[in-house]
């Protein structure tokens, strides 16, 4: 598109230069004002700019709206992020707007004012950007300012701190009508620069993109300053004393406490369906479940619609102390999973009654399992349908601790009715942006934990089951390789790497701890780690013997052992996959040791397969051969034994092994990381206790 100003005023109202200078500084200031958590909640608020731009069909001047679109992120928006449309079609919708009634159908009549392609969907919020009159605009959702609208008596608090600068819009649900609402508050108060709409956050407007910027964190700073002078005259904390026993465990304590708790927390947060999990202990959670007013102000639910979007109208609250034992915490986990449930049904029915009504047809419940839950001397868990999901549930939740600790604190803290939370939770614009999201990848939703997973077949099965919508935990002996290993494969909330010296039992528990708390639980194991050394039986020595029966045969087990308590506790069946190999029904030269324990691990393949079932979980093995390219046991020193032994050059080795196969062909380690999805895929979910060969065919190792 070509671009150019105009010398018409009131088209040129702002442009600050061209189109492109136009977008180039909206996008600046989005990402400075995103990047703030004090400012807006990842994804939340919205920014906007107007300028102008050559129409390449007529070649005249047009006036255009540019403004974030539906579910970008202000933190990381670029110009692919931003919806384009022509000003003078956007403002001709106020002459055919039908009413609040039938308000939503606006939002479709958006993409007939869409410039050329348009950009990304306009969101909800573009009539709030393109009614008011005002180049450049922000709505934004900081704690302080969310407070403020939360307020029991915020309207006579927003007089107070800024006078007529800054003007009450009484809560309305986001949508054309609030666009109208305050496009009048500004024309009638041509003093304000920005307003606090109840229940929901803060907007500002300006003529410059720098002006409406300093103005949108002024108006947070002077929210902030106020709250701040309120509180140090408090003279009790706004959410009570802390409780007798209710007070934070040691960190360790507290870890290990939340490790336990996790894959029962998870599983009755993954009933209706399956769900990841973050884990905060951060001291803004920890101070909430410390206090007397815990389970008021929880049941008060959040109020900004960002925030019970991610977490629900309100928490699960596990109301026991510290001081209560694991055991204890379940049952009473239990307890209060199965009232949740319940409440949340009926306050489904209640809205969705009073949906009907109003002659409208609400969505189908989408779960009644709780997104938050907070835990006394423990800290938060929160879920979604992936970590990043997760994560930002929990720091939603966080946010809505921040404002009610403000609310509180100049007032009393006052959430939107539940009726407005519902129309909210069951929007139908709501219900069809989920639909529109992506189909999920096959093992989306699901953890899996991967020993010897920094190098050779193991980095390969970690890579592959990540890009088939798996988290990924990388476990090796070695830290700092399983780390950068991790990092090749994604970002946090899609690997990590821990530590996993699998011959000590200490050390595998504290491996999957780690995993618990990273994602939740653990859903599907793979027993990779492995070593081998090339020796005759004379030469086999006793501590050569115990070494490799220790990394794999006990390895094997000591993960396996582990990973079931998890897994059974989730209640959510899983996998466990034994990478074995051909030698453990191949009887060859100089490898009793290494032959001998792969045996070993083909057999518990099927023992755990038998005790395992009964809890929904697969146990299932694949039996490579010959993998010589990529794999951390050939480069070790077996590869050069092997070629010794079978008289061939080490790197003519892969080329030797795939002459012996029926097939004529080498094993890649990408080959077993297939093998290993398939069999952890829905399309096996009847089969337990199968060894896959995966040795391009070695009729000796035919299985029987």
């Amino acid at each position: 598109m070509s671009t150019s100003t105009s010398t018409t005023p009131q088209r040129a109202r702002g442009t600050g230069g061209t189109a492109d200078d136009v977008v180039a500084a909206l996008v600046g200031r989005s990402n400075r004002l995103g990047s703030d958590p004090r400012v807006t909640n990842y994804a939340g608020g919205n920014t906007s700019a107007e300028g102008v731009a050559v129409d390449p069909v007529t070649g005249r001047d047009v006036e255009l709206l540019w403004v974030k679109g539906s579910g970008g992120d202000l933190g990381t928006l670029t110009e692919q992020n931003l919806a384009v449309l022509r000003l003078d079609r956007l403002r001709s919708l106020v002459d055919v707007y039908p009413g609040e009634e039938r308000e939503d159908e606006m939002v479709a009549a958006f993409d007939y004012c869409l410039h050329g392609r348009g950009g990304a969907a306009p969101s909800i919020d573009t009539a709030m950007h393109g009614l008011v009159d005002a180049a450049h605009v922000d709505h934004l959702h900081p704690d302080a300012g969310i407070a403020l609208a939360t307020a029991a008596d915020g309207e006579a608090l927003t007089a107070e701190i800024f006078g007529d600068e800054v003007v009450w819009v009484p809560w309305r649900r986001p949508g054309f009508q609030l666009g109208l609402d305050i496009a009048a508050v500004k024309a009638a108060n041509p003093q304000a620069i920005g307003c606090i709409l109840g229940g929901h956050g803060i907007t500002a407007w300006g003529g410059t993109s720098d002006e409406v910027e300093q103005r949108s964190l002024a108006i947070i700073r002077k929210a902030e300053e106020f709250i701040a002078a309120r509180a140090r005259s408090l003279g009790a904390h706004p959410f009570g004393d802390v409780r007798r026993g209710y007070e934070a465990l040691p960190e360790a304590e507290r870890r290990a406490r939340a490790a336990a708790l996790a894959p029962v927390v998870r599983g009755l947060a993954s009933v209706d369906a399956p769900q990841v999990g973050h884990f905060t202990d951060s001291e803004v959670v920890l101070d909430l479940v410390a206090r007397e007013r815990l389970r008021a102000l929880a049941e008060l639910g959040t109020s900004c619609p960002d925030h019970f979007l991610r977490t629900k109208v309100k928490p699960l609250v596990v109301d026991v102390p510290a001081s209560a034992s694991v055991e204890e915490t379940v049952v009473a986990l239990r307890e209060a999973h199965e009232a949740y449930r319940a409440d949340y049904a009926a306050y489904y029915e209640r809205g969705a009654a009073a949906a009907r009504g109003r002659g409208e047809e609400p969505p189908a419940m989408r779960g009644a399992d709780p997104a938050i839950v907070l835990v006394p001397g423990v800290g938060m868990f929160s879920f979604g349908r992936d970590k990043q999901t997760a994560r930002v549930a929990g720091e939603f939740y966080v946010n809505a601790i921040n404002v009610m600790r403000g609310a509180e604190t100049i007032s009393t803290y006052a959430p939107i009715p539940e009726a407005e939370k519902f129309r909210i939770e069951y929007w139908a614009l709501e219900e069809a942006k989920l639909q529109r999201l992506p189909k999920p990848k096959p093992l989306a939703t699901r953890v899996a934990f991967v020993t010897g997973a920094a190098s050779g077949i193991g980095k390969a099965i970690a890579t592959r089951l990540a890009a088939e919508g798996a988290c990924v935990v990388v476990a090796d002996l070695d830290l700092a390789r399983a780390q950068a290993a991790a990092a090749e494969i994604g970002s946090a909330d899609v690997a990590v790497g821990v530590a996993a010296d699998v011959s000590s039992e200490a050390a595998v528990q504290a491996a999957l701890r780690e995993a618990v708390l990273a994602f939740g639980g653990v859903d599907l194991v793979v027993n990779n780690a492995g070593l081998s050394l090339s020796k005759t039986l004379f030469e086999t020595t006793e501590a050569d013997w115990d070494l490799q029966h220790d990394v794999m045969a006990k390895g094997s087990f000591l993960v396996s052992r582990e990973a079931a308590r998890i897994l059974v506790a989730q209640e959510m069946g899983g996998d466990i996959v034994y990478i074995s190999s051909k030698n453990s029904v191949f009887a060859g030269p100089n490898n009793i040791a290494y032959s001998a324990t792969k045996a070993d691990q083909a057999h518990q393949v099927r023992l755990l397969a038998a005790e395992l079932g009964q809890y929904g979980i697969r146990v299932n093995g694949v039996n490579p051969d010959g993998v010589v390219r990529g794999s951390g046991i050939f480069a070790s020193g077996w590869g050069a034994n092997r070629a010794a032994v079978y008289g061939v050059p080490e790197e003519k080795l892969g080329e030797f092994y795939a002459q012996r196969t029926l097939l004529k062909r080498e094993v890649l380690p990408e080959n077993v990381a297939a093998a290993v999805f398939a069999l952890c895929s829905s399309d096996f979910s009847h089969t337990t206790g199968l060894h896959v060969p995966v040795d391009a065919g070695v009729a000796a190792a035919f299985l029987r």
